[in-house]
């Protein structure tokens, strides 16, 4: 399980003395409680792993506005150690969907629905996302949709 894994890791980067990515997994833990304690739950249960996933993209996208607003700030040393928090927190994700296959879905879906224009990119980019189920980044997904109407 996830939240085992994580929890195992935090002894190691104590171990190492590797303060960011202690950091980070005792923040991962903390959002699991978190999270347990939203859904009326005990803090001592585990979440199953589709919930721990839920919560380790909503950390790692937390970590991607983080580091958009400090470098539009003028902060780069803060959006680095974003940057490094963000590729430990991605190491627990499961391996997202290539562009060439979210491109080949959105073609097929496409034909599938009858959209012929610009009205129907919500109910498409929708139609892929759900065909994915959360594995493909919702951005990427939009993004391709887009273009399949504007070329």
């Amino acid at each position: 399980m996830i939240t085992q894994q994580i929890r195992s890791e935090i002894a190691t980067a104590m171990k190492a003395r590797d303060t960011i990515r202690l950091n980070t997994l005792r923040g991962a833990v903390t959002a699991f409680t978190n999270e347990l304690v939203a859904k009326g739950r005990k803090p001592t249960e585990e979440l199953e792993d589709a919930e721990a996933v839920a919560v380790l993209k909503r950390l790692a996208r937390q970590r991607k506005d983080s580091m958009e607003q400090f470098e539009k700030g003028g902060r780069p040393e803060l959006a680095e150690k974003e940057s490094q928090e963000l590729k430990i927190i991605e190491a627990y994700l499961p391996q997202g969907v290539s562009r060439a296959d979210i491109e080949r879905v959105a073609k097929v879906k496409k034909d599938e629905l009858g959209v012929t224009d610009a009205t129907g990119i919500g109910k498409l980019t929708g139609a892929v996302m759900k065909e994915f189920a959360g594995t493909a980044d919702g951005n990427e997904v939009k993004e391709i949709v887009v273009y399949l109407f504007t070329s």
